[in-house]
């Protein structure tokens, strides 16, 4: 069997899963080839999933050649009603056919003039650009492509057998990201995927902007700020360590952590650790800061304290949040319960950092920090 290559008109459309495939090569292998494939120029114009199905079911495919005027409303004519796609695939696949095509109609008549300029005794002699295209009257280029205007969301969601729902979203995500309205085209992601992904980068740059971190270092505020404070106990006598009742860095008062200035910028994610004891503080520090709590996140630990008569604390707890109305920048695989083993003593898993880091941008800090974390400037003695 003679081995075809696809056009690349035909890659308007996503070719199907290898379910679907099989699915089709068995009923081609019952029923046969029920509609040809279509070549053009010697390649796959239309039908390369029947092609490769009758390959697998080992029948001959019968072929036909292509013989309309414009091969990419063909391909869409054909494909846009019977395939299972999306209104956001379906109008991405509109508005990519009509730019191609475009540019294909463009490039046709070009060739076609050419050939009858040189046919033509009127044109001899009249000037060329230096790229070698022809000059036309006034001094400009011969200009072959027009969209004949911007039609309204309405006309597009017609064209394309869509909605102005579609036309709108697909509008963004084509001329922010084509990569990502070709993933969205091949099912890869969906286009809300997609969106949230173009919004999340428009808030990083917005974060990551070097005249506005250079203001924000210059008065020393940050975007995200992760809290642990030195709560003002005494540890337990251990019979391990007998002689201990102190904690190895030094504590402040309720007093003194009400005195905090938190260097929040405008919008900010804030989170703040607290343990059992004191999470009716922590709320009450929240509010004399001027933050606004979200929710807790809780750090499920294997093993922990447990006070006589009491059910064992195994568990701590990070109060969010927030200053302003901040956005998260990934929100997938993030949740305000998560495992991870314990480290030394106050010492915050660097899991929770990492995913700090991944969900916000901007300028971060870890205040009271015991250790140099990546991603965050570091303050507190022990750091």
């Amino acid at each position: 069997m003679h081995r075809y290559e696809f056009h690349e008109i035909a890659a308007l459309f996503p070719m199907m899963d290898d379910k679907k495939l099989a699915e089709l090569a068995e009923s081609i292998a019952s029923q046969g080839l029920l509609m040809p494939v279509v070549l053009f120029g010697g390649k796959i114009l239309d039908g390369r999933n029947r092609y490769l199905a009758c390959q697998q079911a080992g029948v001959e495919p019968r072929f036909v050649n292509f013989e309309g005027d414009n091969p990419w409303e063909y391909v869409w004519s054909t494909n846009a009603e019977r395939r299972h796609l999306t209104d956001g695939q379906k109008y991405l696949i509109w508005l990519k056919k009509n730019e191609l095509s475009t540019e294909w109609e463009a490039k046709r008549r070009f060739i076609r003039d050419e050939a009858n300029l040189k046919r033509s005794e009127a044109t001899r002699g009249q000037p060329r650009s230096e790229d070698g295209t022809r000059l036309v009257s006034g001094g400009g280029t011969d200009s072959t492509a027009t969209c004949g205007g911007h039609p309204s969301r309405q006309l597009k969601a017609e064209a394309s057998k869509t909605n102005r729902g579609a036309v709108a979203k697909g509008d963004v995500l084509y001329t922010k990201r084509p990569d990502l309205a070709e993933k969205v085209i091949a099912g890869a992601v969906s286009m809300e995927a997609a969106l949230r992904e173009v919004k999340n980068e428009e808030v990083v740059r917005q974060l990551e902007d070097i005249k506005g971190r250079e203001a924000k270092q210059a008065c020393g505020v940050y975007d995200a700020i992760v809290i642990d404070p030195p709560w003002p106990m005494t540890k337990i006598d251990r019979d391990v360590r007998p002689n201990q009742t102190a904690f190895d860095y030094p504590v402040m008062s309720i007093q003194e952590l009400e005195g905090l200035k938190i260097p929040a910028a405008g919008n900010c994610h804030v989170w703040l650790w607290t343990t059992h004891k004191y999470m009716k503080m922590a709320f009450h520090l929240l509010e004399v800061w001027g933050l606004r709590y979200v929710c807790t996140f809780v750090w499920h630990k294997p093993g922990g304290f447990q006070p006589y008569g009491l059910p064992q604390y195994n568990c701590e707890f990070a109060l969010y949040a927030r200053k302003g109305s901040p956005k998260f920048i990934d929100i997938t695989e993030f949740f305000t319960c998560f495992s991870a083993a314990r480290g030394r003593h106050s010492e915050k898993p660097l899991s929770f950092y990492e995913t700090v880091q991944r969900v916000t941008g901007g300028r971060r800090l870890d205040m009271f920090s015991r250790r140099k974390i990546e991603g965050f400037d570091g303050w507190g003695n022990e750091s």
